[in-house]
């Protein structure tokens, strides 16, 4: 699959990485033999391939879904320094785009 520059700075934006003008040409080069792994992994014939969750055929034990422990919420929000309507209130950490 060829890649032209304007979908490789698209990429490097979406993973939030610079890219050096200069390693253009590498670096597409690479992601198009990538790109190529991947249409010749698309085209393998799966249908007959059943979906599996483990390659060893295991099965995962599972339990009953009860409750095992008493909710203390409330005492525990007692000493919480902000609460509102049942939820912790904590500062803003991350800085999103506007």
């Amino acid at each position: 699959m060829a890649l032209n520059d304007k979908e490789l700075k698209e990429i490097a934006y979406l993973a939030r990485i610079n890219i050096n003008k200069e390693i253009f040409p590498s670096l597409k080069a690479e992601l198009e033999q990538i790109l190529d792994l991947f249409e010749k992994l698309n085209s393998a014939d799966t249908d007959s391939v059943e979906a599996m969750s483990h390659p060893l055929n295991l099965s995962q034990p599972t339990r009953s879904d009860e409750v095992t422990e008493e909710d203390q919420r409330e005492k525990l929000q007692e000493t919480a320094p902000s609460v509102k309507s049942g939820l912790f209130l904590v500062p803003k950490v991350i800085e999103g785009e506007s």
